[in-house]
């Protein structure tokens, strides 16, 4: 498994993305935000899905050069088509539309659709946070095939529908909390297939609704379990609020569309601190409340107490001094796409 620079991962990514007809700008901010997923320790929304964006491009399922377009607006509230354009690239600049909207209204809202898969949620609301503000985006895939099952259910009815916060503070790290509400994410699944490892009990059942640790069930109408276990019904229930967030509300609707095209829909609320706090005041007790979390005597078994995202931070920056360990055969996958590609240059270094 090789180790690789975050930023020879971004050239990479950059220029497969660009040789399958993605405009130079897109793909460097498909690149950076997949990268950063890497970074943080998320494997499975990092690099390893660049082949298959490139593939939906190919199918026409994304449009590389798509119109980014408000189809509906208030003072407060934007609607969002991306017009089947990168879901990273749309959503970043529907966050940076609400966020200035924020700014002269204190509160602010945005529904997005018609877009491809946006990636590791937490790359949006960390853009407001920065800028002073608390920020939460859910998102789902409309009536693109389904992996979960509903709790008690033995059959795939709903996405992964992760749901994110970011909270700006005085901490060296962001403060912020990303999940999805299955059991796991799909990623993680297409991970341990690349590793060649099995998946926790309590993660998928196969197609006859029997628990299983072999991540190859899920492509064999097996399915992912809602987040929570024995208490599911909870990872089920948040799991319902983000498709009437993200599917409903946004006109994607529910079920799955025969043509298998995914469609990511986003719910995006930013909220100004300033307007109810005063801000420096606000980040210094942020900062304190996740030092009073930490200072909470581990438990057995733990070494220690983290703030939300704190792992993730650590993460990053080990990650950016002895690089990223990328699967075997993910990076196979790589370099005959970028011979296919003609790039093949770009894996070298």
């Amino acid at each position: 498994m090789p180790n690789v620079s975050a930023e020879k991962l971004e050239t990479l990514a950059r220029a497969l993305l660009v040789a399958a007809g993605t405009p130079s700008e897109d793909a460097a901010t498909i690149a950076r935000l997949s990268i950063a997923a890497n970074l943080a320790g998320h494997d499975s929304h990092g690099i390893i899905l660049i082949p298959t964006y490139i593939e939906r491009v190919k199918k026409g399922h994304i449009i590389p050069d798509a119109k980014w377009e408000i189809v509906q607006e208030t003072p407060t509230t934007t609607v969002v088509d991306g017009n089947w354009g990168f879901g990273y690239v749309v959503t970043e600049r529907a966050m940076r539309h609400t966020i200035a909207k924020a700014k002269t209204q204190n509160v602010a809202a945005t529904t997005v659709y018609r877009q491809g898969h946006i990636g590791r949620l937490a790359s949006y609301p960390l853009m407001a946070a920065a800028e002073g503000m608390i920020a939460m985006i859910t998102a789902d895939s409309g009536r693109s095939p389904k992996h979960v099952a509903p709790f008690g259910g033995a059959k795939a009815r709903l996405g992964t529908n992760p749901i994110c916060f970011a909270v700006p503070s005085d901490l060296e790290g962001p403060l912020f909390f990303d999940m999805a509400t299955s059991a796991a994410a799909a990623g993680k699944i297409t991970v341990a297939l690349a590793r060649g490892k099995e998946v926790p009990a309590g993660w998928l059942i196969d197609a006859e609704g029997r628990p299983t640790n072999d991540p190859a069930q899920l492509r064999k109408g097996g399915a992912l379990l809602p987040l929570g276990g024995s208490e599911g019904y909870k990872g089920y229930g948040l799991a319902a609020m983000v498709e009437i967030f993200s599917g409903l509300l946004t006109g994607l609707g529910f079920g799955i569309d025969p043509s298998g095209r995914h469609n990511d829909g986003c719910f995006i609320a930013v909220f100004n601190v300033a307007a109810f706090r005063d801000l420096p005041t606000f980040r210094r007790e942020v900062r304190d409340f996740a030092e009073y979390l930490k200072a909470t005597p581990p438990g057995q078994g733990f070494d220690r107490v983290y703030y939300p995202g704190e792992i993730e931070f650590e993460r990053e920056r080990e990650r950016r001094a002895t690089g990223i360990p990328i699967e075997d055969a993910t990076w196979a996958a790589l370099g005959k796409l970028a011979g296919e590609l003609g790039v093949a240059s770009a894996m070298e270094g």
